[in-house]
């Protein structure tokens, strides 16, 4: 883990800066999205289950307001890479921390412009439902 919030967005925006086009973009995100950690057949439930997203997303959080900790996995290669680089921007943090920052990596490394509708929806999605479980734990 980066050390810091804003530095784990600055590794990602260095490191999609090392490609020439958005086919080695894709496939850059799909390669992350298969190095998720396994992510427990017994965690997939309705209750889990992220809704607002085309694809399958499955999510968890373990922990509390000073350090909440992200699980989650996609049916989608190219999902599973977005929640990938959410995870590591976002997870492992404190919910005031996450709370407090803004996904600018998404934007800069030109995700919001190169996404399809459907799955630009399903990373608001996701961002929404980080920011809505560390909003609970601040309570």
């Amino acid at each position: 883990m980066s050390d810091s919030i804003e530095q784990a967005q600055d590794d990602i925006i260095e490191e999609f800066s090392f490609f020439d086009d958005w086919m080695e973009r894709y496939q850059y995100i799909i390669d992350l999205g298969r190095k998720l950690p396994a992510f427990p057949d017994d965690w997939k439930t309705e209750d889990n289950r992220l809704h607002g997203c085309q694809s399958q997303v499955w999510i968890v959080a373990e922990g509390d307001a000073d350090k909440l900790t992200f699980h989650a996995i996609s049916d989608s290669s190219i999902v599973s890479g977005l929640i990938a680089l959410l995870l590591r921007v976002y997870s492992d943090r404190s919910a005031s921390e996450i709370l407090a920052t803004e996904p600018r990596f998404v934007q800069e490394i030109g995700l919001s412009s190169h996404l399809s509708p459907t799955r630009s929806n399903g990373l608001h999605a996701m961002l929404a439902k980080i920011s809505e479980i560390a909003t609970g734990a601040v309570r």
